[in-house]
């Protein structure tokens, strides 16, 4: 279940007071600062603010506990408060409420609540590649996108498919007339019964939980030979998905600029803890409440860093081919009515927080990252 924040911040008064905060970047709109954290002898407050999470605490967002946990928000001045997403939590919509600072959201979802009005803009493209994998068995003569045809085929909804549906279009199936579109519970329960022949999958989360089931005619771990995974990646269709949003109205302001700033340098630093500890950070999210099972969140983790690093023009910096390739596919699927413009994203405050982080000697690029093979648990326990 996602909890709710339980706290809530006192708006500063007046100008002249966050001017007098001004060392810690406190603003109107961040509220009251905290005290100092012990041993950041550099910080006399500490600026709160707030980031809401798009799911309950899980790897796929592992640098931000790790941030906070390993003291790097503290470091930078900043008292952040990570509240949980869940089915009922929407986060660009709290973010565009003016109910948290900073927010962990996809591209398309994002893009389509700043054209319904709000000012929400990309600050920081955590993720630099797409996870989306169409699964089906491996002799269900699934091999291909072209092979749906016909086939029932499993989504998600709620946006998820638009990838799933744009790629079968440039392989010649129509979602709408060729296939039977079934809607997909966030698990891989349909495929396992039989009752889909193709099933969505996240290559961090449910592709795992495949592997982590054991087969009934054998006794053991399915593997991945049983399986026929597509990449929706590799057929031509990335869609960007975790990013750091923030509001353009709260960005005008000089010192939330400099807030913001100081929020994607730790956040990357927590990001590069999770890159060159792999278990330490994955020790992280399961303190912070996680109900998955370390051996899943270790799963997890070492996929979602797959999806990191390297990143070859420094971490969170947007690709902009990557993010027009994104924009289309929201376009083409009548989503989005058009294509939100160069002010949806901007690029300075990532550039920034990537040339302190290069000047303290921190790897921005992550070149020499190599993903661990990591061993399958029965239940992800």
């Amino acid at each position: 279940m996602a909890r709710s924040l339980r706290r809530t911040f006192a708006a500063v008064a007046g100008v002249a007071t966050a001017l007098s905060l001004a060392s810690c970047g406190m603003s109107e709109d961040t509220g009251s600062a905290a005290p100092a954290a012990a041993g950041n002898a550099k910080c006399e407050t500490r600026t709160p603010v707030r980031l809401v999470l798009q799911w309950v605490a899980q790897a796929q967002f592992a640098g931000y506990y790790a941030a906070k946990d390993k003291g790097f928000y503290a470091d930078e001045c900043l008292d952040v408060t990570i509240q949980e997403g869940g089915v009922n939590i929407v986060p660009q919509q709290v973010l565009s409420a003016g109910n948290a600072e900073f927010a962990v959201s996809h591209v398309t979802k994002t893009m389509v609540t700043r054209e319904q009005g709000a000012d929400l803009v990309n600050i920081g493209q955590v993720f630099q590649r797409g996870a989306y994998l169409q699964v089906a068995w491996a002799d269900s003569g699934i091999k291909q996108l072209s092979d749906l045809r016909g086939r029932k085929v499993g989504s998600w909804g709620f946006g998820n498919e638009l990838v799933l549906f744009a790629a079968m279009k440039g392989a010649g199936v129509d979602p709408a007339k060729d296939v039977k579109i079934v809607q997909q519970p966030f698990d891989m329960s349909l495929l396992l019964k039989h009752e889909v022949d193709a099933a969505q999958a996240k290559t961090y989360n449910e592709y795992a939980q495949l592997l982590e089931t054991v087969n009934p005619a054998t006794g053991k771990l399915y593997q991945p030979e049983d399986f026929s995974a597509i990449s929706l990646q590799e057929a031509g269709y990335t869609s960007l998905e975790d990013g750091v949003y923030a509001r353009d109205s709260w960005l005008a302001k000089e010192e939330n600029k400099d807030v913001a700033v100081r929020f994607l340098k730790a956040t990357y630093k927590g990001w590069g803890f999770c890159r060159d500890d792999l278990a330490g950070c994955v020790d992280v999210v399961l303190n912070n409440g996680s109900a998955l099972g370390k051996g899943h969140q270790t799963w997890m983790l070492n996929e979602v860093n797959k999806l990191i690093w390297p990143s070859p023009a420094g971490v969170g910096t947007v690709d902009p081919k990557a993010w027009a390739q994104t924009i289309k596919i929201a376009v083409d699927a009548k989503v989005l009515k058009g294509d939100p413009g160069e002010a949806a994203y901007r690029t300075d405050l990532t550039e920034k927080a990537d040339q302190e982080l290069r000047a303290e000697g921190f790897d921005v690029i992550g070149e020499k990252f190599q993903p661990q093979t990591v061993e399958v648990t029965a239940g992800g326990k």
